[in-house]
């Protein structure tokens, strides 16, 4: 069997920048066993597999070692993939996924994902999870993921979790969110997730279903430029819509070819 793949690199203007996801486009679905040992062996943060359905598309997201409930760069990535080498020239985007229907807007060399908000609330962390980091938040929240809320951007960009630490926790399918208020952006991040073999995704579009409505009535305001600080760094242009979070950003085409199984 010979599938097409391709490798983008999300949420950059730039090769080598943002996040690397695969995107594989399919005929019909393979089963999960093959799908996931597909994301194994392509071993980035993730890999987005789709099917044409009506006028629209179906899609998942497998990490290395799980199906994921959603993915901001990786459908980027897809959306880039079907409008800049498959050549579906529509001004949207419309995918089905296990997170109900996303669009994706095509604008130029914007892509604008429409996710789903995902409030987080006050709550308290795992012991595990504050012992592995050198600094204490001054705010702890919880949607999918938690988001740890710090005092300046110094901090994120300085932070080095003690991965043997974290690494006691699962929090499948979620992780944690680093954040605060920017300096030159309106706020910035990092994320990890313990146990996975990639620790620290490079730039992470589902955590900022919960870092935008949160930033968004923190800095009272709805619209809002972020930086994620991962060495490979990513920047996304925000807006709260209520009920749903727009997230932008630009892709670029590191590799395609295809996967021979």
């Amino acid at each position: 069997m010979k599938l097409p793949i391709f490798q983008v690199d999300a949420f950059t203007d730039k090769v080598f920048g943002g996040n690397p996801a695969a995107v594989c486009p399919l005929e019909q679905w393979l089963t999960d066993d093959v799908m996931q040992r597909i994301a194994l062996e392509n071993s980035v943060a993730e890999t987005a597999f789709f099917i044409q359905l009506g006028e629209g598309f179906e899609i998942r997201w497998f990490t290395p070692e799980i199906e994921m409930d959603l993915c901001g760069h990786a459908t980027l990535a897809t959306a880039h993939v079907i409008a800049r080498h498959l050549n579906f020239l529509m001004p949207s985007i419309q995918f089905q996924s296990k997170s109900g229907e996303l669009t994706v807007a095509v604008e130029e060399e914007l892509l604008t994902l429409n996710f789903p908000s995902r409030k987080p609330e006050p709550c308290e962390a795992p012991q595990v999870i504050l012992d592995a980091l050198q600094h204490k938040p001054v705010e702890i929240l919880k949607s999918r993921d938690y988001v740890l809320v710090f005092e300046d951007e110094n901090v994120i960009r300085h932070l080095k979790p003690n991965q043997s630490i974290l690494n006691q926790i699962n929090l499948d399918p979620g992780g944690v969110v680093v954040t605060a208020k920017g300096k030159d952006v309106d706020f910035v991040s990092r994320f990890f997730t313990p146990q996975a073999s990639i620790f620290e995704d490079p730039v992470t579009g589902s955590a900022h279903c919960s870092l935008i409505p949160y930033w968004s009535k923190t800095l009272g305001k709805d619209s809002m430029i972020a930086l994620q600080l991962s060495p490979r760094v990513g920047k996304l242009l925000c807006k709260n819509m209520g009920e749903r979070v727009l997230i932008s950003g630009e892709a670029v085409t590191y590799m395609q070819g295809h996967i021979i199984i």
